[in-house]
């Protein structure tokens, strides 16, 4: 997705989020829940204000993130060679955060939503997306998976990457239907360790398998 697309996404996204949280805000409590533990049970609270504003606000952040982190990449980490799928999965994340505000919103204003099922979901889709392009990533500072391996050697990040890839596909999947069935909470949470320690430690291996000689 080209650069300008992406941005007028984005716009489109704060501007949802803008709209139900000023539709919202007369009838948010005084306190919006934020988070939500294994349970499903509300554990952080914000002020009404804040609680409406968050979404369009870590929105509005990530857009402007989408285009300041390309332009201060390091040569050799630059992002412009993948920029369309850099724009995809950027937008991916804000999609994701724009389903969990609204959820949360329409939930602390009364309507009758199952908004921890919702969360789960959509971090569940959000992880089958994220892994769709993981594996067409290239070596850079911020995002994917970053460990000192995979960004000392470009075979060991696309060899990294390329089973984090499938990894969060498997994971995303393994939590959209857990949740759907009812499962405990405890399978998803170890779908997201597994999806996310799994390539770190898978890193560090192949690099002392193939070494520098890799690049």
């Amino acid at each position: 997705m080209k650069p300008a697309r992406t941005l007028i996404v984005s716009a489109i996204f704060v501007l949802i989020a803008v709209v139900v949280a000023v539709w919202l805000y007369p009838r948010l409590p005084v306190r919006v829940p934020i988070r939500w533990n294994a349970e499903g049970q509300a554990s952080a609270y914000a002020s009404s204000f804040w609680g409406a504003a968050m979404p369009a606000l870590a929105i509005l952040a990530l857009a402007v993130l989408t285009v300041v982190l390309p332009a201060i990449s390091p040569r050799r980490f630059a992002i412009t060679p993948f920029a369309a799928i850099y724009g995809i999965v950027m937008l991916a994340i804000q999609g994701a955060i724009l389903v969990i505000g609204m959820a949360s919103l329409l939930g602390s204003a009364g309507y009758a939503l199952p908004v921890p099922t919702i969360v789960m979901l959509a971090v569940g889709a959000l992880l089958m997306v994220l892994g769709n392009y993981l594996g067409k990533l290239r070596k850079n500072f911020f995002i994917g998976i970053r460990t000192p391996w995979t960004l000392s050697s470009d075979a060991v990040w696309e060899r990294t990457h390329r089973l984090g890839g499938r990894l969060f596909v498997l994971a995303g999947a393994v939590i959209v239907i857990a949740t759907l069935a009812g499962a405990a909470p405890w399978v998803a949470i170890a779908a997201i360790v597994a999806a996310g320690l799994i390539p770190a430690a898978y890193s560090l291996w192949i690099y002392r398998s193939i070494g520098r000689s890799a690049d």
